[in-house]
């Protein structure tokens, strides 16, 4: 890890990706962090390119390599934004060489979280489905809201994302969802309602409703809406760009640079439990 006088060492996966390039892009500009390595798929059109062009900065020298173990022998921390089969193999890569990684993936079945966990007994971890700094504070406020009100406020939450996004609902929602749910003492599994349609009945009261709108370049947006009798009270969160992500991710890095194990999320990394 680093020290005081020398830069913490970050590679980034899927560095050919949207947020990669976000990555690459912020922590070249980052002074107390060293770009360690790029990666992305083997067979990508990135493997080869300058990490820095390829980000739209200063050329580096260093190339873009689907060789995680090498990638991995000169870093300190892995930051991951990628697909679930993807992080968990850079996961066992991580292990194998005692490195830190930060997960901002989505889309885990419970399984493979219960192995990420696993994996947090021996190196350090930071895994969270939403790294924006903002976002977190709004996870903060909608558990505050959700004590404060209670069962006479019904619990929706919309969530707008991109045309290109694959899951659905977003990783955040689902978090906000399980915020929501174990505040107001509910099992979430048996509450969350995804999308109404037809006759649907009266509402249930317990319900978490869930909505996906998925369109254009929409960055990332979620409201939390807590609809009583004559009020109704909304959190909500816009993303205007990813670097509000890739800003989290370095910062969960940074938090990593002296921890040897466990399992964190951006509520440790800012001081929020």
């Amino acid at each position: 890890m680093s020290t005081a006088s020398t830069p913490l060492r970050v590679a980034v996966a899927g560095s050919a990706g949207r947020m990669g390039r976000a990555l690459l892009e912020l922590a070249l500009d980052a002074p107390d962090l060293e770009l360690g390595a790029a990666l992305d798929l083997a067979g990508s059109a990135a493997i080869g390119r300058d990490a820095g062009e390829l980000a739209g900065r200063r050329s580096t020298g260093m190339t873009v390599t689907a060789d995680v173990a090498a990638a991995l022998s000169g870093i300190d921390v892995l930051i991951d934004f990628t697909r679930p089969q993807g992080t968990l193999a850079h996961l066992d890569a991580c292990l194998a060489a005692g490195k830190a990684i930060v997960i901002g993936t989505t889309g885990f079945s419970a399984a493979e979280k219960a192995r990420i966990a696993a994996a947090a007994q021996r190196i350090a971890i930071v895994f969270a489905p939403n790294m924006a700094v903002g976002v977190n504070v709004v996870f903060k406020l909608v558990d505050v809201a959700a004590r404060a009100l209670g069962d006479a406020f019904d619990v929706e939450i919309i969530e707008a994302h991109h045309r290109h996004k694959v899951d659905a609902p977003s990783g955040t929602a689902l978090r906000l969802g399980e915020i929501a749910a174990a505040a107001l003492g509910r099992d979430l599994a048996q509450t969350a309602v995804h999308g109404r349609v037809g006759d649907t009945g009266e509402r249930d009261p317990k319900a978490i409703g869930f909505h996906a709108v998925r369109g254009g370049d929409i960055v990332g947006e979620h409201t939390v809406m807590f609809a009583g009798m004559g009020e109704r009270v909304e959190v909500s969160v816009r993303s205007q760009s990813r670097t509000t992500y890739a800003a989290g991710a370095l910062r969960a890095a940074r938090f990593l640079a002296d921890k040897k194990h466990g399992l964190y999320d951006m509520q440790d990394v800012l001081g929020l439990r």
